[in-house]
């Protein structure tokens, strides 16, 4: 930990200051923003696969599977995010304006580097990992051209995630929201026009919602950088100092590897579980992928709830304040006891509606709706343990989330989910049920964690 040097400058004005004032105001004042950053992040998948079922369930499955493969791409660099924020809200709480741009700088360099190479391996390599899992020819031929584009679309979104990460650490919810608003709105927006080829534009197909994607995600990294770049939020970009610290990328991959792990194997997991889904045919696997979006609309809610509560407590903590670091957290979760409720009603209510609404297939329904009401029973631990991974974490506390995770998952949850599919009578419907179960445990253990308070280290990483 680096000493916090008080008077080495100024405080910024422009700033929110969250080391002060009521915890549970500025928590509500930084998450929403953050909750509508991550819902649309989510929303925009589901819109992919509105789409997809209109031209049948198995481009559903296939989409459902590239967008597993894309979504591994993407969370293991958010254990970069997790580092920067932690030091970036640090250095913020502590005043020390010049170390937070040194910080971004760092992780910009990281992110290009990892873009370039797993990015381009992702799109070579396409048709490769799409056939692995097991699906019909018919579902990797439906989803193969939107995948190679996504990863493009994905590569500019890195750079949305990480710049919106560090203006959200400097005090910032609102400009990270409009460039993600902007680029799910053209997004969702153009799909249809290059898909069905609309108003002249080039009929693609479903790959038409990746091309409408490399121009939203564009769109919108554009924007962040340009907001850093004017310095009006808190921290400023300036390549005037740059230069390759290696010192502090090892230690910003140190303490981000244990978080990039922790997404890497919860994405891996649910590819491992897709593959043991496919045994029982091509709808499963589209009600797999359906109901796994429908369930992240809370889930990545939940995770901007704990990154703004992270976001709190980071400042708190570089300011020497542990007891409002440790309330951030308390009152995150009491927001997403409120979250998990009214979803988990409205999951109940309207399954069918929710299920029909993509598509009509009989055998998909049957697995879509029994896949919807298990996991909506599961809500409430699901929001929490993401409130308290995605809290933790981007403190600089990442180790344990990490144990906690790798234990409870491939321990607990995928074990389960294995043997209620290939020894019960469950079949396919095992595996929500193991997942559900597995998040019950894995609530348990993170709560167990939060209450002792290990992670709670004041001063600067």
């Amino acid at each position: 930990m680096k000493e916090v040097d008080s008077k080495k400058h100024t405080p910024d004005s422009k700033r929110r200051d969250l080391t002060k004032g009521s915890v549970s105001r500025n928590l509500w004042n930084m998450a929403w923003p953050q909750m509508g950053d991550s819902a649309l992040t989510v929303v925009d998948q589901i819109a992919d696969l509105f789409w997809a079922g209109r031209m049948g369930y198995k481009t559903i499955a296939g989409l459902g599977i590239a967008q597993i493969y894309i979504l591994i791409y993407s969370t293991a660099r958010i254990g970069l995010d997790a580092s920067m924020r932690a030091m970036i809200s640090r250095a913020v709480g502590a005043n020390d304006k010049e170390y937070a741009n040194h910080v971004l700088l760092q992780s910009l360099t990281i992110t290009l580097i990892w873009t370039i190479v797993v990015g381009g391996c992702g799109i070579i390599f396409t048709n490769q990992l799409l056939s692995m899992v097991g699906v019909s020819s018919d579902v990797v031929e439906a989803a193969a051209s939107y995948m190679q584009l996504q990863f493009i679309a994905y590569s500019f979104q890195n750079f949305i995630r990480l710049t919106g990460g560090a203006l959200n650490a400097a005090g910032d919810s609102i400009n990270p929201l409009k460039s993600v608003t902007l680029s799910r709105g053209i997004h969702i927006i153009f799909s249809p026009f290059l898909i069905f080829g609309w108003l002249g534009f080039p009929e693609m197909g479903i790959a038409g919602a990746g091309m409408a994607n490399i121009i939203a995600q564009f769109l919108g990294m554009v924007m962040n950088l340009t907001v850093l770049y004017k310095g009006n939020a808190g921290i400023k970009l300036s390549f005037s100092a740059y230069r390759i610290d290696l010192g502090l990328i090892w230690r910003l991959i140190r303490v981000g590897l244990p978080a990039a792990m922790t997404s890497v194997q919860r994405s891996g997991s649910q590819l491992v579980l897709l593959i043991c889904v496919s045994s029982f045919g091509d709808a499963p696997v589209a009600a797999f992928a359906l109901s796994r979006r429908v369930e992240n609309v809370v889930n990545n809610t939940s995770r901007g709830l704990g990154r703004a509560s992270a976001a709190v407590a980071g400042q708190n903590l570089g300011a020497g304040n542990i007891n409002r670091a440790k309330s951030a957290l308390g009152w995150a979760l009491v927001y997403s006891a409120v979250l998990s409720a009214v979803a988990m009603t409205l999951y109940l209510l309207f399954t069918e509606e929710i299920s029909s609404a993509f598509n009509a297939n009989p055998d998909f329904l049957g697995h879509m709706t029994t896949w919807l009401v298990i996991l909506a029973i599961a809500t409430f631990p699901m929001s929490s343990v993401q409130v308290l991974t995605h809290g933790i974490s981007n403190t600089g506390a990442t180790v344990a989330p990490m144990n906690i995770t790798l234990a409870t998952m491939w321990l607990v949850e995928i074990p389960l989910a294995f043997a209620l599919a290939f020894l019960t009578s469950l079949e396919s419907a095992g595996v929500p049920w193991g997942i559900a179960f597995g998040n019950i445990v894995r609530c348990i253990a993170f709560f167990w964690y939060f209450y002792r308070g290990n992670w709670l280290k004041p001063g600067l990483i």
